[in-house]
């Protein structure tokens, strides 16, 4: 599908974008990671029609785009929810339907916290409201794993070094459980994992592995003020996702009438996994807020 690109000035950062269609109706992708880019989701672009833009970007420090002189200066939520404002105001100017996946889906519950009028719906994706819960329920998986490769993660992390073949293993065989299922990740996957590795963003954010969160994120939880979440809300999750249906329904039991679905045999990258429920179901959910 065609589309168009560049960058935008944002706090005097240069951030990437990529528009697929120019349909009235904007739909603003926010990736995961932190530090991830905005690659992995491009199959969400199979939302653009006639009536459906769809925006990606990559947040700053990852991705294509740049940084500040000072990189902390954008590694907090708080950064990170007006960065999306102004993004929305520049690639928008109008109200969105925001989807936000893992820390996207994070990213986008703070957002609609405080500026819920400006968006007409918010999809949460395999998406957090407590780094603490989402961390618990990670060791919860970790404690179901073989014993063989429980005790090696443990090891690993007691000497806080991934780095060896044998801690890779272990890490991947977390990872193909519930993370992503399928036997080969596409390229356009890979490149997002390539981003994450190139840039700093995730370490000092998330820190060394998906379910080793020791990074400035461990300690945000904005549970407690989902409750003044009152638009339209859908909330997706995998049958095995690393970040599990518990922490997907505690999202969907404090924001009012929101749907919740979990996605049969599939985990953290379920729209590809399971892209025909996925997609059916946000369609259905687009179509129920833009009549």
């Amino acid at each position: 599908m065609n589309y168009k690109d560049g960058f935008i000035k944002v706090y005097d950062v240069d951030l990437y974008y990529k528009i697929f269609g120019n349909g009235k109706e904007k739909i603003l992708i926010l990736h995961g990671g932190p530090g991830a880019s905005h690659d992995y989701l491009l199959p969400l672009s199979n939302l653009a029609n006639e009536k459906y833009s769809v925006i990606f970007y990559d947040q700053c420090g990852c991705g294509r785009s740049g940084e500040p002189n000072q990189l902390d200066n954008c590694t907090t939520l708080e950064y990170y929810v007006e960065e999306v404002e102004e993004v929305r105001k520049i690639l928008a100017n109008d109200k969105v339907i925001l989807l936000g996946q893992s820390w996207g889906g994070l990213l986008a519950l703070a957002y609609a916290i405080k500026y819920q009028d400006n968006l007409k719906g918010l999809i949460v994706s395999s998406g957090l409201s407590s780094v603490p819960l989402t961390v618990k329920e990670m060791r919860r998986l970790i404690n179901e794993l073989p014993e063989d490769i429980r005790k090696t993660i443990f090891e690993c992390e007691k000497n806080n070094d991934f780095s060896s073949k044998e801690c890779e293993y272990a890490v991947n065989e977390f990872y193909k459980r519930h993370l992503f299922r399928l036997k080969e990740y596409p390229d356009f996957v890979l490149k997002s994992f390539d981003y994450i590795s190139a840039r700093k963003i995730y370490k000092i954010m998330n820190g060394p592995t998906e379910f080793e969160i020791t990074g400035k994120i461990k300690d945000i939880d904005v549970t407690n003020d989902l409750k003044k979440i009152n638009i339209p809300t859908l909330i997706l999750v995998g049958e095995y996702d690393e970040v599990t249906p518990k922490v997907a329904q505690v999202i969907h039991e404090n924001i009012k009438d929101s749907k919740f679905y979990v996605i049969p045999n599939s985990s953290h990258l379920n729209f590809l996994e399971n892209p025909e429920y996925y997609f059916k179901v946000v369609k259905e959910f687009l179509k129920s807020i833009t009549k």
